[in-house]
């Protein structure tokens, strides 16, 4: 009976987290819940408090919850009400869905509350980043310097490039006779394309990729470009996504600033 459950006048925060402790204490089904018995209960327990244990608000939605569960616990004895589908309505589903709504943010609360003592006994070190790292600006804007094109469009240019001269050879006789080594003089090369921009104001990257004759002199001329690139005396452009590349000549030095990263 109602009577022999002793309560600890502990306070709760509304009176839903009533509820909860009522449906817990008793072991019964939050789906299927007992709702004289825990209306019983509820109504002890206000019986109990006193004025200063909560402020008028929440003693009003105390009371509000009061006339709620005295509505279900009528509704309960009534003949059972029907939907439009025929099925038999249960006065206490609204109640179950609210029940249910206040136990996930509960847990959730909790969950946060220990996560943030957590995090309250944690330390991290402070930054010790040497001041030259942190002033370290790039000397080369790589953004302007590259602008529209990426790797993935230039690979897929020289892999073109690459296969053009693949085709024009025949994969069987190129195999026969003794395999020499193929020389290039890098520094003809790149005076050949510093030469070939000087006079021009802009030309086509693919074109001039085309005019090598062997797959090093692409790999260099490719090369070249770039470092032209880089040191500001060429800019590259393109109109639309996957269409040639255009090479904007802006000034050509009569001597390279800066001697030519390439290798053969």
């Amino acid at each position: 009976m109602a009577s022999e459950l002793e309560f600890k006048l502990e306070k709760f925060e509304g009176p839903l987290d009533l509820l909860l402790h009522l449906i817990d204490k008793n072991k019964v089904d939050i789906y299927d819940i007992p709702v004289a018995l825990i209306t019983e209960q509820y109504m002890e327990y206000l019986e109990g408090l006193r004025e200063d244990d909560y402020d008028m608000d929440t003693m009003s939605e105390f009371l509000v919850m009061a006339s709620t569960l005295l509505d279900i616990k009528c509704r309960m004895l009534l003949p059972k009400e029907k939907d439009e589908e025929g099925e038999e309505i249960d006065p206490r589903t609204e109640l179950v869905q609210r029940l249910l709504e206040y136990k996930i943010y509960k847990y959730a609360s909790l969950e946060l509350r220990d996560m943030s003592m957590d995090a309250s006994r944690a330390l991290y070190k402070g930054s010790s980043m040497p001041k030259e790292v942190l002033d370290f600006e790039e000397p080369i804007d790589l953004e302007r310097l590259v602008g529209d094109n990426t790797l993935q469009k230039l690979n897929a240019i020289f892999d073109e490039l690459i296969r053009r001269q693949e085709d024009k050879i025949d994969p069987v006789r190129s195999k026969f006779g003794t395999i020499e080594k193929e020389e290039v003089d890098a520094e003809a090369k790149v005076s050949y394309i510093r030469n070939f921009a000087r006079g021009r104001k802009s030309f086509s990257f693919r074109d001039l990729l085309t005019e090598a004759g062997s797959k090093a002199e692409i790999i260099i001329s490719f090369l070249c470009i770039l470092e032209m690139m880089k040191n500001g005396e060429v800019e590259a452009r393109q109109a639309e996504v996957g269409d040639d590349i255009e090479i904007i000549v802006k000034e050509i030095a009569d001597e390279p600033d800066t001697e030519m990263n390439i290798r053969t």
